[in-house]
């Protein structure tokens, strides 16, 4: 294990200022990004990436290697809620355990978006397909979720009602304005190319790190608020927000190595895997199963999980992969 990733990692700007903002949220200062700018900031981080992605999704092409990460994305995303929810279940209410199963087989685009930003400062190549795969990654664990919890005959039993309820959360996982943006600017960068990418490249990749620090600053303000309502979560469930995303990245780096992706490919697919959502998954759970307890799955992804694979959940996960690639 080479500590230097991890070290270094650290000391980056953007978990610099992550850091800062867990800081002033625990010693109280005043210091908050207006939800404006925040929502601003995100649109270009995702319209950066899709952007990119696009471009290099198109040179790739689109044979049935561009196709493999982006299958087995989604296969973990609908299979990990199945695990998650039947391991919760004998601690936690139906609702509850569908949650965080819808929570912890999602992805955090944020947690991947940061990823991206670590293999370009050491200059390991990626391709757009991970983008697709991010994109087609959120939707999958929410409807699993969803499902699992009417299963269990919580809220709309089967029937037209819950058929109906369905079909409603479909379209809205999948067209929800971050998974829209993404697709449309992975589309439109497979479109124009590299010489389209070319004429935005000033403002879609020349600021992209210092917009990630300022959006950093305001996810460590928001984590460092939910700390306290960790406490509410139990150890079992503390326990769970740091070994899941590792189990997750387990299997995630063993598919990557069998299906013969690149080191930087298979990094992002196990970040994917092992991240956790605070954005969809909540907005989506909060309309569809009201009886699930927020201050559960929230606290969980946003104040454990997420620091955890930022800070040294990807240099971790680098490490593994380097030295599993290394001794093939």
């Amino acid at each position: 294990m080479d500590w230097s990733l991890i070290s270094g990692n650290l000391l980056t700007p953007p978990i610099l200022f992550f850091c800062l903002g867990v800081a002033a949220a625990l010693l109280r200062s005043d210091l908050e990004v207006p939800q404006p700018i925040t929502r601003a900031l995100s649109l270009y981080l995702l319209f950066s990436i899709g952007m990119h992605g696009g471009v290099e999704f198109a040179s790739a092409g689109f044979g049935f290697t561009a196709l493999k990460p982006l299958l087995a994305g989604i296969a973990a995303s609908a299979l990990f809620p199945l695990a998650t929810f039947a391991l919760l279940r004998r601690k936690l209410g139906p609702a509850d355990a569908a949650a965080i199963a819808a929570t912890y087989g999602s992805i955090s685009a944020v947690t991947f978006v940061t990823a991206c930003s670590f293999l370009q400062d050491r200059e390991i190549a990626w391709s757009g397909n991970m983008v697709a795969a991010m994109a087609l990654m959120e939707s999958p664990a929410i409807l699993v979720g969803v499902l699992l919890a009417r299963r269990s005959g919580v809220g709309n039993k089967a029937g037209a009602g819950g058929h109906g309820s369905i079909l409603s959360l479909s379209r809205e996982a999948f067209l929800n304005g971050a998974v829209f943006l993404l697709i449309g600017a992975l589309v439109i960068g497979a479109l124009v190319g590299e010489t389209g990418w070319k004429s935005v490249a000033p403002f879609a990749h020349d600021p992209f790190k210092g917009v990630l620090c300022l959006f950093l600053l305001d996810m460590g303000l928001i984590a460092g608020r939910r700390l306290g309502a960790l406490r509410e979560s139990g150890g079992m469930l503390l326990t769970y927000a740091i070994c899941a995303p590792l189990v997750h990245a387990a299997i995630a780096v063993g598919a990557a190595y069998a299906l013969g992706l690149g080191r930087g490919d298979a990094l992002l697919l196990t970040v994917l895997c092992a991240s956790a959502s605070y954005i969809a998954v909540p907005a989506a759970i909060r309309s569809s199963l009201p009886e699930a307890n927020p201050s559960l799955f929230l606290p969980m992804s946003l104040a454990m999980t997420f620091p955890f694979n930022i800070s040294v959940g990807i240099p971790l996960y680098m490490a593994v992969i380097d030295a599993t690639w290394r001794a093939a």
